[in-house]
C-alpha cells in the first residue's frame, strides 16, 4: 500500500435479544472485509457469545462467511467482528476512457456473462415510472459510464438520506415514492436503474469512516454502509449516497445482487420471538 493509503480498524458489534431462552440457533455472519486490489486485510477475527465453534468459507458471490451454531440455551446472541485494513484512495474513474459502449454491453457474450447482475431482484425491481426514468437517462448519455454517473447524481438529488426512514425489507420503488431512505435504498435504486439500462451492476456492503479529515487514533461512530459497482469493461465503484468515488474511507465486506445476498448477520433458531437487534460500529483511523 502507498503512503496515501489509510489504515483503519473497524469493530462491528451486532446480535439478537430473544423474549426467552432459545434452545439452538444456526447463524451466518458476513462481517469480515475482503483482501482485494484496493484493500489489504492485516487482521480479522469474529467472536461469538455464547461461545461457539466457527468456520469460514466464501459464498457464491465471494463474500467471507463466518458460520456457527449455538446449542446451549441463550437469551441473547452477540457477534463482534474486528478487522484492521489498509485502503487506497479512489482509482481512476475511467478518465479519458468511456469504457464499453452500449452496443458492447448488449452482445450475447456480455449478457450471458453477467446474466445474474442484469436481472431485477425483490429490492431492486422498478415500476413503470422508474423504468421510464432509466430509459430517459440512458437516452441522454452516449456511454454507459456517463449514464451510470448521471444516475447516481439523479438518485442522490431526488432521494433524501434520512436515517431510520426505511427498513432492510424496503424496496427501491417504496424509497423512490417517499423520496427518502438510507444508503441501502439509494444503492438499490441505482442498481435497479442501471440494470434496466442493460448495464451489469452489483450491490456492495461494507463500512465507511464518516470523516475525510479523520484524526489519527480517534475512535468514531462509523456506519455499516452500502454502495454500487457497475461493469463497463471493468468494474467501477461509486458511493451514490455521498456522491463520491469509493476510496480510502470505504472498507468492502461483500457483494451481491442486493442486500439480501450480504446481510451482516442472519440465522434460524428454535424458541421464543426475537425481540430486537442491536448494531454498533466503531471505526478508528490508525494512520
Amino acid at each position: 500500500m502507498t503512503s496515501s493509503s489509510w489504515r483503519l480498524r473497524v469493530q462491528h458489534k451486532t446480535g439478537f435479544t430473544y423474549a426467552g431462552a432459545v434452545g439452538a440457533s444456526y447463524n451466518e455472519a458476513r462481517m469480515s472485509p475482503r483482501n482485494e486490489a484496493r484493500q489489504a486485510v492485516l487482521d480479522a477475527r469474529v467472536e461469538v457469545w455464547p461461545p461457539a465453534r466457527t468456520y469460514r468459507y466464501e459464498d457464491y458471490w465471494g463474500t467471507v462467511v463466518t458460520a456457527f451454531d449455538v446449542h446451549a440455551p441463550h437469551e441473547t446472541l452477540q457477534v463482534t467482528a474486528t478487522a484492521t485494513v489498509e485502503t487506497l484512495p479512489p482509482g481512476d474513474l475511467i478518465a479519458g476512457d468511456a469504457g464499453a459502449s452500449w452496443d458492447e454491453l448488449s452482445v450475447p457474450e456480455a449478457v450471458d456473462r453477467w446474466h445474474e447482475l442484469l436481472l431485477p431482484t425483490p429490492r431492486t425491481a422498478l415500476d413503470e415510472e422508474l423504468t421510464g426514468v432509466a430509459e430517459r437517462v440512458r437516452g441522454e448519455h452516449p456511454t454507459p459510464h456517463a449514464a451510470a454517473l448521471a444516475t447516481c447524481t439523479l438518485v442522490r438529488e431526488e432521494v433524501e438520506y434520512v436515517a431510520g426512514a426505511t427498513g432492510v425489507q424496503t424496496d427501491a420503488v417504496h424509497a423512490w415514492r417517499q423520496r427518502k431512505g438510507v444508503c441501502q435504498d439509494i444503492s438499490h435504486l441505482v442498481v435497479g436503474m442501471l440494470r434496466a439500462m442493460g448495464m451489469p451492476a452489483r450491490y456492495v456492503s461494507g463500512y465507511l469512516h464518516p470523516s475525510p479529515a479523520a484524526a489519527i487514533g480517534e475512535p468514531v461512530v462509523g456506519q455499516s454502509h452500502a454502495w454500487v459497482e457497475w461493469w463497463v469493461g471493468r468494474w467501477t465503484a461509486f458511493d451514490p449516497t455521498n456522491g463520491i468515488p469509493v476510496g480510502e474511507r470505504h472498507v468492502v465486506v461483500g457483494r451481491g445482487r442486493e442486500y439480501g445476498d450480504v446481510p451482516p448477520l442472519k440465522g434460524v433458531y428454535s424458541g421464543p420471538e426475537n425481540s430486537g437487534q442491536g448494531v454498533e460500529v466503531t471505526v478508528t483511523r490508525l494512520r
